[in-house]
């Protein structure tokens, strides 16, 4: 049994003062100092120190760690300048990017206090890194392959992916669907069938481009003339209507969403989808941003992956996010992110962590604010001057 003291403690809806927290693997008891020594005599004591705060772990619902060695090499500024800048150095970066660069990537993450984090995976390779990290992972293995003379051998080969990554105990088995332009409707709905009979959680991109649209709606753009040259297609295997609504009998995390339209949201929020927030990776490759000012969508905060990113810390992505909306009034946004990444996503995954309540996995992480802070700026100033946290516990096992 350990008992960490601290100044602060998140709850789901604010913050508190003067009390404790008990745990071992689970939250045991959230009381004073006194209650809980008396009770628990021979228990650890951890002492945050001054203006110390007690938060759940942090989860980070979408990266991509394939792409990890990346820094200068991908251009940036337009979604297509970055896609063929990609598709260009694709292998160069895959043999750069080992087993060692991706587990310095879920190190990273760490120090920022990420507990849990969803591991998008095109061909596997992350799964070595996540076997070791002690993080828990959402492995999303992805499913792609729109032209019918190749979807079988890729299907199975997915299949086999998700089959290998069902073997370890830190890692659930997931699935993600590629995008709507890049996976055939037949094949979208063996996989969530499976999802649905396994009860696997399942991740989509969705509208992360204007080209994207465009392509989707009316077989134009920049996109027929990359299909054209690559796949040698000129029309999209699925529309926007038709391919939401192969997901209405299956909840689906859609990343980005930045150019869906209201029509689409409300879709969104009418079959109990959610979206990943990734304001960074949008930033960087041109393609807006998700307006979440009156969003009925649960959204998360996520980083994606260093192919859109300069980094995977997470208060960096929640920083970003905090300049970005400058529509929001600052502490509610604040106050909203730090849910974006706690219990938000614990709820959309049915995690058994995300917030401080008896019961839940002991996934917890203090940080050190430079002075002492009102009770309602606590979030916001997490969120201005933290970097890195000062102690880590996954289910009660201090990583930092």
């Amino acid at each position: 049994m350990t008992i960490v003291r601290t100044d602060f403690i998140q709850t789901k809806e604010s913050f508190i003062e003067d009390k404790c927290v008990a745990f071992d693997e689970l939250i045991k008891e959230i009381d004073d100092f006194e209650t809980l020594t008396q009770k628990y005599p021979h228990a650890e004591i951890i002492d945050g120190g001054k203006n110390s705060v007690l938060y759940a772990g942090f989860i980070n619902t979408h990266v991509h760690l394939e792409f990890s060695a990346n820094k200068t090499t991908l251009e940036y500024g337009d979604f297509m300048i970055w896609l063929y800048s990609v598709i260009e150095s694709r292998e160069e970066l895959k043999e750069r990017c080992d087993t060692n660069m991706m587990i310095n990537a879920t190190k990273e993450m760490m120090e920022s206090g990420i507990t849990t984090f969803g591991a998008i995976s095109s061909f596997g390779m992350e799964l070595e890194a996540c076997s070791k990290t002690p993080q828990k992972v959402i492995f999303f293995n992805e499913l792609i392959g729109s032209i019918p003379s190749s979807v079988d051998f890729l299907y199975q080969d997915f299949l086999a992916r998700l089959e290998e990554s069902s073997h370890y105990d830190n890692i659930t088995p997931a699935i993600a669907i590629h995008s709507p332009y890049s996976v055939h409707p037949i094949v979208i709905k063996k996989a969530l069938s499976l999802a649905k009979e396994q009860n696997y959680p399942v991740s989509a991109h969705f509208l992360e481009s204007s080209i994207e649209r465009e392509w989707l709606e009316n077989g134009e753009g920049e996109f027929k003339t990359f299909f054209k040259e690559f796949f040698n297609t000129s029309s999209p295997v699925n529309s926007i209507d038709g391919f939401l609504s192969l997901f209405d009998e299956t909840p689906t995390h859609f990343t980005h969403a930045v150019k869906a339209n209201k029509k689409e949201l409300e879709h969104l929020s009418q079959k109990n989808h959610s979206i990943a927030h990734c304001p960074r990776s949008n930033r960087l490759l041109g393609s807006g941003k998700l307006d979440i000012q009156d969003l009925k969508v649960p959204f998360s905060v996520a980083t994606d992956g260093l192919s859109s990113n300069y980094s995977l810390n997470i208060f960096d992505e929640l920083r970003s996010a905090l300049m970005l909306h400058s529509d929001i009034e600052l502490k509610r946004l604040a106050n909203d992110l730090i849910k974006s990444v706690t219990s938000i996503p614990a709820k959309i995954f049915n995690l058994n962590c995300g917030a401080i309540e008896c019961g839940f996995s002991s996934d917890l992480a203090i940080i050190t604010l430079p002075d002492k802070p009102k009770i309602d700026t606590i979030a916001l100033n997490t969120i201005l001057h933290t970097s890195k946290v000062d102690m880590l516990f996954i289910d009660g096992k201090q990583i930092i």
